[in-house]
């Protein structure tokens, strides 16, 4: 008892921590805010009150891509680049609804980006495991403060899980980068359109050897696909570019791309009130989270819920009585 009383730090000395850049208590600060216990939580939402006045000058970045685009090596190339040639330091989060029943897959990434899991100037984080996507989403947007706050030039929210989880990353980051393989016209057909339209950029990844020109190809019929959509309320037009992450070739060039949207976003002075669409967006899907996690913690709710389902399942009440029944 007395090691655990130890192991958690007071909200000044998690807050003077964080501020310092010193990783080990960042990491503890995290694991805080990434617990459900009442103390925990009061206690974490002290320390992003104290931290706040620093958060908010680091790029935000929301990166997604279909299965088998090679996020993770796509991540750690341009995390490399990142750090090593531009000298930022930069902070990889990930949103995975799905780890509650995979036990956290960002963990397998975390070694996959072995360079930049080494690297001084990287620090990656997997998501907390078993939540529901409201509760990871607010975890990661905690978190991303929380780097922020630690001095971090760059933040990468990844999303592991796909879906709804893509959604959510939008609803935290200024730049959305979709990447995407060769082969367009069966990739157009398996992409939701929704996603397609809320992307920055297109990236068609592994344009290396033999698939240089289908890459250029793929490229050809996204930036006429992206034709088909209304056009963005900021002005900027989503860009399409090909690179490859083991070759390094077009690496700087995604970025170079991703510093023309900021560049575009600033002096249309357009990311500040999107942030602050953001946080009061945040606010009401926190509200919604936590009634939600209330009602279902309810002593009376608990003890009739499995009686109500069965009726539920069998037939005998319809789901919209039984949901009234429970909360009243």
């Amino acid at each position: 008892m007395q090691t655990k009383r130890r192991k958690r730090l007071s909200a000044e000395e998690y807050i003077d921590g964080v501020l310092a850049g010193n990783m080990v208590i960042l990491s503890k600060a995290i694991t805080l805010i990434e617990s459900n216990l009442q103390a925990d939580m009061l206690l974490a939402e002290k320390v992003l009150t104290g931290v706040l006045p620093k958060t908010g000058n680091a790029l935000r970045i929301g990166i997604t891509g279909v299965p088998g685009v090679g996020k993770s090596t796509f991540i750690e190339s341009l995390g490399t680049y990142i750090t090593n040639e531009l000298d930022e330091k930069l902070a990889v989060l990930a949103i995975d609804p799905s780890s509650q029943r995979t036990s956290g897959s960002i963990l397998g990434d975390k070694t996959r980006m072995e360079e930049l899991s080494h690297n001084p100037k990287a620090y990656i984080r997997p998501s907390a495991t078993g939540a529901s996507l409201g509760g990871v989403a607010n975890k990661t947007r905690e978190t991303m403060l929380l780097c922020e706050a630690a001095g971090f030039d760059v933040i990468f929210i990844e999303t592991v899980g796909v879906g709804q989880s893509e959604v959510a990353v939008k609803g935290m980051v200024d730049f959305f980068l979709l990447l995407m393989l060769s082969g367009a016209g069966d990739e157009l057909q398996g992409i939701k359109k929704g996603i397609m339209e809320m992307a920055d950029a297109i990236a068609i990844t592994k344009a290396d050897g033999e698939n240089i020109e289908p890459s250029k190809k793929a490229a050809i019929e996204y930036k006429n696909a992206l034709h088909l959509f209304p056009p963005s309320d900021t002005g900027w037009t989503p860009k399409i570019i090909t690179c490859s992450a083991l070759t390094k070739q077009g690496i700087d060039n995604v970025w170079e791309l991703t510093e023309k949207f900021f560049a575009h976003m600033t002096e249309k002075q357009l990311l500040e009130p999107i942030r602050k669409k953001q946080n009061i967006n945040w606010m009401h899907e926190t509200i919604a989270y936590l009634l939600k996690q209330q009602f279902y913690d309810r002593p009376e709710v608990v003890d009739q819920l499995k009686t109500i389902e069965k009726e539920v399942g069998d037939g005998r009440t319809t789901p919209q009585a039984a949901a009234r029944r429970l909360l009243g």
